[in-house]
């Protein structure tokens, strides 16, 4: 005897419960225009109660899309990536989008990348997380009819999701010029693999701007450029304290390079805050933990918004090209005045 199986509901079968046309309820899945927001939560509801799943070859037939987004990222274990990753691939999840992650951790394989998309044209949009894409590489893309959005660390000419890094280190140096400061070092940080990286620059001309404007003259030996990690972070902290004059406070381009730092302090036998202040940027999880003061950014919020601009474009409706998302200080333990401030205008004591 043979055993029977349940059969699937088709898109028909759903579109009788509803008693809505086959047309109507293949936009309402699709993301399509001309469906109410109304008409479409109440398909996807019924889609859900009726074990209707859409069969991504139909679809693609029917609506010329793979409704597959490559996701391609430098590096999968840092923590920025992870949640850039996680509030993309929610988005488009919810929306019925598989993700394809890319780890493209070098220049070979990112180029490798690039020359297979063409001939396997599987995927209907690229979100690129946290690295540029150059203009041939765009324009690739665009013949084939890929959409592209940068999530995080850039400002593109294709739609994208930052924050304004130049406004996040000045919020850091002006936060440690306010409790008195004036000797102040930053390590800035750099990808290896993309030494000109945008958000090294932004994050370095903030702490030039706010010193110039302070009036404070730059001295260049504060300033240690170094890979961007904890350990990177220790090795510059030792430098600086090996100056004649070291400082009283250092800025970091990331909160994983302001803990290594802390790390070579806490060795060294020195306070945190009394003997040195220390601020990073990211809110990574850690810096709670360690108390950390830092400018708070919502990485997950840049991924989920990324997400949303991917799906407007393929459903041709109107989006925002070009997204910066707030920070804000997060004062901790971590920042405190300098042990000695100016008793009179113009004398520094040991500052």
């Amino acid at each position: 005897m043979s055993e029977s199986h349940p059969t699937r509901p088709s898109m028909s079968d759903l579109a009788n419960s509803l008693g809505l046309g086959v047309a109507t309820v293949s936009r309402a899945l699709s993301g399509a225009t001309g469906v109410s927001e109304k008409t479409r939560q109440r398909v996807r509801q019924a889609a859900d109660d009726l074990g209707y799943v859409v069969s991504p070859e139909a679809s693609r037939l029917a609506g010329g899309l793979t409704r597959r987004i490559a996701v391609v990222t430098p590096h999968l274990s840092r923590w920025f990536f992870s949640e850039m990753l996680d509030g993309i691939e929610a988005e488009l999840r919810q929306a019925g989008y598989d993700v394809l992650l890319y780890h493209v951790p070098d220049g070979a394989s990112r180029h490798q990348f690039f020359r297979d998309l063409p001939a396997r044209r599987k995927v209907d949009a690229v979100v690129a997380v946290a690295f540029p894409i150059d203009d041939d590489e765009a324009r690739r893309l665009e013949l084939l009819g890929v959409h592209i959005v940068a999530a995080g660390g850039q400002t593109a000419s294709y739609p994208f999701v930052c924050i304004d890094d130049g406004t996040a280190s000045r919020q850091a140096v002006d936060h440690l010029l306010l409790l008195g400061h004036r000797r102040i070092a930053m390590i800035e940080a750099f990808d290896p693999d993309s030494p000109q990286w945008h958000v090294r620059v932004g994050r370095s001309q903030g702490y030039y701007a706010a010193l110039e404007e302070a009036g404070i003259p730059i001295d260049e030996k504060m300033v240690l450029s170094v890979p961007w990690s904890g350990e990177a972070g220790a090795e510059a902290m030792a430098k600086l304290l090996s100056l004649p004059r070291p400082p009283t406070a250092v800025f970091a381009h990331s909160d994983e390079v302001a803990l290594g730092a802390i790390r070579t302090l806490r060795r060294a036998g020195l306070r945190i805050p009394q003997d040195m202040s220390v601020v990073g940027i990211d809110d990574h999880p850690l810096a709670a933990l360690t108390d950390l003061t830092t400018i708070h950014q919502s990485v997950r919020e840049q991924g989920a918004q990324a997400g949303r601009m991917v799906l407007d474009l393929l459903a041709q409706r109107s989006t925002a090209t070009a997204v910066t998302t707030p920070t804000h200080l997060i004062p901790r333990g971590s920042t405190a005045r300098p042990r000695e401030t100016p008793s009179a205008p113009g004398h520094t004591g040991q500052m």
